[in-house]
């Protein structure tokens, strides 16, 4: 009697503490939920501690580009790309009602995202030059100055495609928004593959693993069968997996082809070389093999955006972000020639402003690829890449020292620019050869009636500056922002139509949280 009473005890003191740990839990989850830090929707404050976001997400940290007197300097140098991975991971983030961290908000990689109306390019030159200026709706003092930049649209269907497949199987990945997303969005880029294509698939989880050896495009149903089968669990030697998708992109190497590794994953490292410098120095090496490295991020609660951008950057590719279905198909099957066809390497912006009629300018974003003019100069200064079909937007907010230069009859010039890039040989070119490209911005490209494509443009600007609680915001408000969105037509841009949805329901998000 006195064991089984003992017994009776003991059950029930476990009983009582499984009891008291599920309480613990359940306010720890509801903490979680309402502090902004645990995933949970804060009303759209800017998180305050930089770089950290989400359980494990890491960004940049941005310090954005101060206005400029141009009595202290009159020029601007940046390296240029068209990285759009930012706004759908906004998108996702905003969906499912997370906070904001103000370093997820890239406001060149929002622009980019969308499509924009850029003259074409004409002659020998494979990029074209835009201007616009219009005042800045949300700043009564200043105006904003766009540069649209165009990369030819080239005929891809004859160029040859040797492609390695490297996917992070990794445990982390074990979610319906990871790998089953990562191996959708790879049978649909199989699809689209022409039959003399190659393709390799290596995954790496605790180690590397060659999944498929040089298969060619014709075999979509052996390299489907080989996608289809993967499955997620393990450390993430990421480095390994690098070095066999670069060894099997050299073996399958095609001269004048498009030889480029595609990395999918989450963007956890943590076998092997795992920090931002040592993958820097590592995809510095393998980039002279003449291989692209392209990387697309999945999911939510590994984002390491420094390590997969500088990934990009350094390997002459883009980086991307893949929220669903939907986006898989537009940036690997729709927008195919623009995602794995590099028309332009190196490409660098030096803007020099007139300091007769401009008092200072702001560049708005492109914080983390400023250059300093001995490397605008230098042809051997690694810079951005763009694809074919690419259109890249660049604004600047400037301040002019009289009104009058827009409204008299003379004509003046108020800034001029110039893009430095080398065209690949996808475009006839031997990727060695720098070639500039020039532009004299008048005044007269000012608008005081704004373009459809000048609204939008400044509302994109705008919301990112809501987004990140930016001290250049002014009299950024949501409410007249979309007013301004509602009065434009986007009936045939789904996307952009998508984005003013996107905006609507921030604030509804906001609102049910007030």
């Amino acid at each position: 009697m006195k064991n089984t009473s003992n017994t009776v005890k003991i059950i029930s003191l476990i009983l009582s503490m499984l009891m008291l740990l599920s309480l613990a839990s359940c306010s720890m989850s509801n903490l979680n939920a309402s502090d902004g830090n645990g995933g949970g929707y804060n009303g759209g404050m800017a998180e305050s501690a930089p770089g950290a976001s989400l359980d494990g997400e890491n960004y940049t940290e941005i310090t954005e580009n101060e206005f400029v007197n141009t009595g202290d300097s009159n020029t601007s140098y940046f390296s240029i790309d068209a990285n759009t991975a930012s706004y759908p991971n906004l998108r996702s983030l905003i969906n499912k009602g997370y906070s904001i961290h103000k370093d997820a908000v890239r406001v060149e990689e929002i622009l980019n995202y969308f499509d924009y109306d850029y003259k074409a390019s004409e002659g020998e030159d494979i990029l074209a030059l835009n201007a616009s200026m219009f005042d800045t709706p949300y700043n009564p003092d200043t105006k904003l100055l766009t540069i649209g930049l165009a990369a030819e649209e080239i005929d891809f269907s004859g160029v040859k495609n040797n492609l390695v497949f490297l996917i992070d199987t990794s445990g982390s990945m074990f979610s319906d928004e990871k790998l089953p997303l990562v191996q959708q969005a790879f049978m649909m880029l199989t699809e689209a593959l022409n039959p003399e294509d190659r393709v390799s698939i290596v995954t790496y989880a605790g180690s590397d693993k060659v999944a498929l050896d040089g298969a060619y495009g014709y075999e979509k149903a052996k390299i489907m069968a080989v996608i289809e089968d993967l499955s997620a669990g393990g450390s993430t030697a990421g480095a390994d997996g690098i070095n066999s998708a670069y060894r099997l992109a050299e073996k399958y190497f095609i001269q004048g082809g498009n030889n480029r590794v595609i990395l999918a994953t989450d963007g956890d490292f943590n076998v092997g070389v795992s920090s931002t410098r040592g993958l820097e120095n590592l995809i510095s090496e393998k980039r002279q093999s003449g291989v692209y490295f392209s990387v697309y991020g999945v999911g939510r609660g590994n984002i390491q955006s420094e390590k997969m951008e500088t990934l990009a950057l350094k390997g002459n590719g883009t980086y991307s972000y893949i929220d669903s279905v939907k986006e898989a198909r537009r940036a690997l099957v729709q927008g195919i020639g623009g995602s794995i066809v590099t028309v332009a390497k190196d490409v660098k912006a030096g803007i020099t402003f007139n300091p007769e009629f401009v008092e200072s300018f702001r560049l708005i974003g492109y914080e983390n690829k400023l250059l300093t003019e001995e490397e605008f100069n230098d042809s051997n200064t690694d810079a951005g890449e763009l694809g074919s079909g690419h259109t890249v937007t660049v604004v600047y907010e400037i301040k002019l020292k009289s009104e009058g230069v827009l409204t008299d009859d003379s004509v003046e010039k108020l800034a001029d620019v110039i893009i430095k890039y080398k065209p690949t040989e996808n475009a006839g070119g031997d990727a060695e050869e720098e070639k500039e490209l020039t532009l004299g911005v008048m005044n007269y490209v000012y608008r005081s009636t704004p373009t459809a494509e000048n609204i939008f443009v400044a509302s994109v600007i705008e919301f990112a500056l809501i987004l990140r609680d930016s001290e250049y915001k002014a009299d950024a408000n949501l409410e007249e922002l979309i007013t301004r969105l509602s009065g434009l037509d986007l009936a045939n841009d789904e996307f952009k139509a998508e984005f003013r949805e996107l905006v609507s329901k921030y604030q509804a998000n906001i609102n049910r949280h007030q």
